[in-house]
């Protein structure tokens, strides 16, 4: 082979790949940290980068170029909640994010189309760009046969369309992105695929967002302590069974001295503020909706113990929480259910409550703000998990390496 022509050959396949489509249905870019890591990690590694996402309220531009990564937002019909509504809501979104991966496959192109589930249902997009040689990669979010089942608590028709649509995810996929050991058996058992071709990649936290800030002492609103929660308000994250920590807290053993911050939206806000009206501690509860990172880091960053409520299921036992990893960036001594992924996360930097105890979740508050001695250690040992383990700058290579695979001969 001449010497020009090996050149152009090793060019070429030096090319060969570096068009990425990442495909999210779940929450808009850049609010989707994990999906924003893990695009401006490819793009640092020569990559480019366009996103398919839901326009939402705080994100309603429909295109838009940020850090080089174009990207194009949908309409969202509405925020789901029940089978048919959820029905409605993935449809909707398909037909979108096929009229937008069409567009881009003849204008900036793509070679590599990257799903990011829930739902398990985009591979019905990915399996037609497949048919013309672009590679598929999976980015196993959510293990949605768990997650229906913790949403409706029951194994119904619906039930067998989400294993069915999984496993068909799993097939189609050339590569999948499990977010941890758990999900990655489930990848292999359930979905049937070589080891070889499942990678996993922690969503690490990147300790330049999440920045030690001095407290804020006006969100206690008068009271000793805060509280820290931040995450989705949904039916399996629980927070019913928090509030529930706080009555007993309150009412049935007199502490009047601790607040509670819950920073998150979702379809379950307006019903627990409602619970917490109905249980009568509202005004230990503050609710901020959806907020921007200042206001988050500054709820965070003044709770004197952060919580993770999430009830014990087979969900969210085999899930990571990004808010645990968060919680531990900020120092934060912890207080979760028993679940084996939280405690593969957080280790020695959280307290274990019984499963789905709300008395027992209480006592262990108490113990902690009892103990400031006991806090700022655990707090250490999380802040140091994550800077020398956690941290994304440690899952940002495994990331490249899974693409690496993807025209490995």
């Amino acid at each position: 082979m001449s010497p020009p022509r090996e050149a152009a050959m090793t060019a070429s396949a030096g090319k060969r790949g570096r068009r990425v489509l990442i495909v999210v249905e779940n929450l808009p870019v850049p609010f989707d940290r994990r999906v924003w890591q893990e695009a401006t990690t490819l793009v640092a590694a020569g990559y480019q980068v366009t996103i398919i996402c839901p326009a939402t309220r705080d994100w309603p531009k429909r295109f838009e170029i940020i850090d080089g990564i174009h990207i194009y937002r949908h309409p969202l019909a509405h925020e789901a909640d029940g089978a048919l509504g959820y029905a409605l809501e993935y449809g909707a979104a398909l037909f979108w994010e096929w009229v937008l991966a069409v567009k881009i496959a003849f204008g900036r192109g793509f070679d590599i189309f990257h799903a990011c589930n829930p739902p398990d249902l985009i591979f019905l997009v990915g399996m037609f760009f497949k048919l013309f040689g672009k590679k598929f990669v999976f980015d196993h979010h959510d293990i949605n046969p768990e997650l229906y089942e913790a949403k409706f608590g029951k194994r119904d028709f619906f039930w067998k369309l989400m294993v069915w649509a999984e496993w068909l995810t799993f097939k189609l996929a050339d590569i999948s992105i499990a977010t941890n050991e758990s999900y990655k058996r489930i990848a292999i058992e359930r979905g049937g695929m070589d080891p070889d071709r499942v990678f996993v990649v922690r969503s690490g936290p990147k300790l330049d967002r999440l920045k030690i800030l001095p407290p804020d002492p006006s969100l206690k609103r008068g009271r000793d302590y805060l509280v820290g929660y931040v995450g989705v308000m949904g039916k399996q994250e629980g927070i019913d069974l928090l509030l529930e920590s706080v009555r007993i807290l309150v009412h049935e053993r007199g502490r009047a001295d601790i607040q509670f911050g819950i920073v998150g939206g979702g379809t379950s806000l307006e019903e627990m503020k409602e619970l917490a009206k109905t249980l009568g501690v509202a005004d230990y509860v503050t609710f901020t909706g959806r907020v921007s990172d200042a206001e988050l880091l500054a709820v965070l960053n003044t709770a004197d113990v952060c919580v993770n409520p999430d009830i014990a299921n087979p969900m969210n036992d085999a899930s990571t929480m990004n808010k645990i990893m968060e919680y531990m960036a900020l120092g934060k001594p912890i207080v979760q259910f028993d679940l084996m992924e939280g405690r593969v996360s957080a280790k020695e930097a959280s307290l274990y409550a019984a499963k789905n105890d709300p008395a027992d979740m209480a006592s262990k508050i108490v113990e902690l703000l009892a103990d400031p001695e006991r806090r700022k250690a655990m707090g250490e040992f999380g802040r140091a998990r994550v800077e020398n383990e956690l941290e994304w700058k440690y899952e940002a290579p495994k990331l490249i390496d899974a693409y690496a695979s993807l025209y490995r001969d």
